[in-house]
């Protein structure tokens, strides 16, 4: 019995390793589904859109669609637009995210609590209540209808403060006061030893705010009244969607997304590492 009963102990953890390796699974296709269907939608021919019940595997793959995509919208540049904003605000939150939560973390002044309270309380404002002042303000310092509009407004994030700051804390003390008995200047120090321990969670936010700015329409659609030239793609690809006509050109349109979503799937790829390495380190912190 006591040999039946080891054996049977020894059995219980790979059966919930395989429960679990099953949910994994199971929920890595769900998630995946929507995308491999977009991109074998784009390689279909418009017959075989049509088809009922659908076409899982296109039998004839085709480019076309992707061929029809830049004579429809203006691709390039709605890539390029859409390269800027994402870039260009990703650098600023990194930049004012460093700065903003290194000073939480490290530095006591008169009403820091307070200020960093604040700070989370307008994480939980939802953007649509801020999208009249802030076009307004755009509107005032005179960069309605430019790409400038869009990004000036985002250079600083809330959230990327509050994130930067949780990591900040964990550096130690030791380190920062060294380098300053060492005459390193706070900039040295955040460039030099700060951004080097936190470099997950970096790397994370970045990937955060590209994907979101990447994906953003409301916003740019608000800011740029019509002006065709700066449109970012996915605002170009509404064009795509009053192109289509029932399903005979459903595949230009699944083109054009798997366009759009390839840099930040790009991106994903190359930052994996370092966002996973940022939500373990979260978890031993917390």
């Amino acid at each position: 019995m006591n040999a039946a009963a080891r054996s049977l102990a020894r059995k219980r953890p790979s059966g919930r390793k395989a429960l679990l390796a099953t949910a994994m699974l199971l929920v890595a296709v769900a998630s995946a589904f929507p995308l491999a269907w977009m991109v074998l939608s784009s390689l279909k021919t418009p017959a075989e859109t049509m088809q009922v019940p659908p076409v899982w595997i296109p039998h004839t793959p085709t480019l076309e669609a992707y061929g029809k995509v830049a004579g429809v919208i203006s691709l390039g540049r709605s890539m390029w637009n859409s390269f800027v904003i994402a870039s260009i605000t990703t650098a600023g939150i990194l930049v004012t995210s460093m700065m903003a939560g290194y000073a939480f973390a490290k530095y006591s002044f008169p009403g820091r609590s307070l200020l960093f309270s604040l700070l989370i309380a307008t994480m939980f404002l939802p953007p649509i209540v801020t999208l009249i002042p802030l076009y307004r303000m755009v509107g005032s310092i005179g960069l309605s209808a430019s790409l400038a509009g869009i990004i000036v407004p985002n250079l600083a994030n809330a959230f990327g403060i509050f994130l930067m700051r949780q990591f900040i804390a964990g550096v130690p003390d030791d380190l920062i006061d060294a380098a300053r008995m060492d005459g390193a200047s706070e900039l040295l120090i955040l460039y030099k030893i700060v951004a080097p321990s936190v470099a997950p969670a970096i790397a994370a936010l970045a990937l955060f705010a590209f994907v979101y700015h990447w994906n953003s329409y409301l916003w740019p659609l608000t800011v740029l009244q019509g002006n065709a030239d700066a449109y970012p793609i996915v605002i170009s690809l509404s064009r795509l969607l009053s192109y289509n006509r029932g399903a005979l050109n459903t595949g230009l349109v699944m083109a054009g997304a798997t366009l759009a979503v390839l840099p930040p799937l790009l991106l994903f790829v190359f930052l994996q590492r370092f966002f996973v390495d940022s939500i373990v380190g979260s978890a031993i912190k917390g």
